[in-house]
């Protein structure tokens, strides 16, 4: 796999930069609306159901830790496996492999909780993962934060190789 690779599944997909890291683009989104307190709302006062998006990480394009307000389900579709690293909201560090080598323990598919701080990386050099995203409520740049490795540190000091390697120094404008 290489940027060959990638740069064919951002042309053919029509994906664009995302502010964590990686491609996307979004594909689905549920015409029902929904209503959660915990959620920011639209000016109707509902949330889609769900949306959905493809979403594309390289070796050196990974997805930096952030947060969402909803349940986030990953969909494997090709290319390199990659890891999704979580910190649970009691503090707790845990990966999920998702790709399809089930013996090794990889997952098609896996759910990060609400209010989780995540990000992925694509497994090896000079590969890239295609995978789906699925996120219900429907996602919302609103309830999206991203973190500094310092604000990361102050709270999971234990995590801090990961911290170090998947959050940003500076959040970018």
């Amino acid at each position: 796999m290489n940027n060959d690779i990638a740069a064919y599944w951002v042309s053919k997909l029509g994906l664009l930069p995302h502010p964590e890291g990686g491609y996307y683009k979004a594909t689905f989104s549920s015409e029902e609306r929904t209503t959660d307190e915990q959620l920011s709302v639209d000016f109707e006062g509902t949330r889609k159901l769900y949306t959905s998006i493809y979403f594309l990480l390289t070796s050196d394009n990974i997805s930096h830790f952030h947060r969402l307000k909803s349940d986030e389900v990953w969909y494997y579709h090709a290319g390199s496996s990659l890891t999704v690293h979580v910190i649970e909201e009691d503090g707790t560090y845990r990966e999920i492999q998702l790709g399809m080598d089930l013996e090794k323990g990889e997952v098609p598919q896996a759910l990060v909780p609400k209010n989780s701080i995540f990000g992925s990386s694509v497994k090896g050099d000079n590969n890239c993962s295609l995978v789906g995203c699925m996120v219900s409520p429907g996602f919302e740049f609103q309830d999206f934060e991203l973190f500094t490795q310092a604000e990361l540190l102050e709270k999971y000091p234990q995590h801090e190789d990961i911290i170090m390697k998947l959050a940003y120094e500076t959040i970018p404008e």
